[in-house]
């Protein structure tokens, strides 16, 4: 019995993907409909601009590719004294099969900053999968400090979101925190 071979790589993206980029996103960010504030929500949820945006603001697109198709993508960018991942969607008819886990993965072993994660606050199935992965959510206080700091986001952006950080971060916190003392 001959089984199918899959042929997966963990690749930095590059403007030739643009256009498969932008329809991977707004089919994975479905899933927000209904759990995004109203007010947030827009269709498409990541515009060509948006997306161009994002590229041009040093924000790097790695991508999970099985067979020559992109299935997944997750961003990385580094701010301050810190790696922000960002943006981090999946095919639709591809999720819970490990394609976000091993995009983080590779983006942990991308960086040696401490790391934080923005999501929704009710995208509870996202912040699920961040917990598994070793990532702990920040108080709400912390959250709307790290919101301003790192990001550049509206105001009732960081109302409805939350902030995970690894555990870098908090080793940093409590250093910093023994400092003061």
């Amino acid at each position: 019995m001959h089984q199918h071979l899959r042929k997966t790589v963990i690749r930095q993206c590059d403007e030739n993907d643009f256009e498969v980029i932008h329809a991977i996103i707004n089919d994975a960010a479905r899933a927000y409909k209904g759990v995004v504030p109203t007010e947030c929500w827009k269709e498409p949820y990541m515009s060509r601009r948006e997306l161009q945006h994002e590229m041009d603001e040093s924000v790097v697109f790695w991508g999970y590719e099985e067979n020559g198709e992109l299935l997944g993508v997750m961003t990385i960018q580094h701010v301050e004294d810190v790696t922000l991942i960002r943006h981090a969607y999946v095919r639709s008819g591809r999720r819970n099969q490990g394609v976000g886990g091993r995009l983080l993965s590779c983006l942990r072993h991308e960086t040696t900053r401490p790391i934080l994660i923005g999501t929704w606050a009710d995208a509870v199935w996202a912040i699920r999968f961040y917990e598994k992965h070793g990532f702990r959510l920040v108080s709400p206080r912390e959250k709307d400090r790290l919101l301003r700091k790192y990001w550049s986001i509206p105001e009732h952006q960081i109302k409805n979101s939350v902030v995970l950080a690894d555990q870098r971060w908090f080793d940093a916190r409590k250093r910093d925190e023994n400092m003061k003392i």
